[in-house]
């Protein structure tokens, strides 16, 4: 198991395209991977979950992920929620 913490500094947070997107990647991975924020963890494969979540800029996060690919899985997601992709 495989972990950071972060601060998203995407200025729309994980809402519309860029929660879309951040899916997508999570879904290339073969791990199984977690976002978890305000003491809610969720499935960041699942868009209606991370959606729920209501991440906007400044939340902080940490990202899991438990498999084969579980390091580069968790950087590169943590790299994504840094910049704003649109």
């Amino acid at each position: 198991m495989y972990s950071e913490n972060t601060v998203v500094k995407c200025a729309s947070g994980l809402h519309n395209k860029q929660a879309t997107y951040f899916i997508q990647k999570a879904n290339d991975y073969r791990s199984s991977i977690w976002i978890e924020a305000d003491e809610r963890k969720i499935n960041a494969k699942s868009l209606l979950g991370v959606l729920s979540m209501a991440i906007v800029t400044g939340t902080e996060v940490t990202i899991t992920a438990e498999g084969p690919d579980e390091e580069e899985a968790v950087r590169t997601l943590t790299d994504m929620l840094q910049v704003d992709l649109f």
